[in-house]
Parts: structure tokens; C-alpha cells; sequence
């Protein structure tokens, strides 16, 4: 019994896949902060895109005579 639980206290076979879901998931969380957080990505993207339609709803605008 003792040397089945040191063994398996000694296994590392697991420890890289666990390694790798947990970077994944911090890669996840920064990405979704920079994105949608407060002056992130998501708030200069939507004043590209309101600026872009001001833009174009000035240029569909027939010069008053």
C-alpha cells in the first residue's frame, strides 16, 4: 500500500496536461479582460466603428442646394 501511494505521489504522467490547461485558461482570462474591460480593446473598437459610420452617413448626405 505504502509503495503504491509513493508511486503515485512520484508519477508526473498528468502534471503537463494540467500544466497546459491552466495556461490556457490565464491566456483566456487576459484576453477576455483586454477585450471587454474598462479602455480596453473593445472600447477603441467601438469608436473606430462609430466614426467609420458618422463618416459614412456624412458622405451619404446630398449637399444642400
Amino acid at each position: 500500500m505504502l509503495n503504491s501511494i509513493t508511486r503515485f505521489l512520484r508519477d508526473e504522467e498528468g502534471a503537463t496536461a494540467i500544466e497546459y490547461g491552466i495556461i490556457a485558461g490565464l491566456i483566456s482570462v487576459v484576453m477576455i479582460t483586454a477585450i471587454t474591460g474598462p479602455g480596453g480593446i473593445g472600447a477603441s473598437l467601438k469608436t473606430i466603428w462609430a466614426d467609420i459610420k458618422s463618416s459614412i452617413s456624412t458622405a451619404a448626405t446630398p449637399p444642400s442646394s
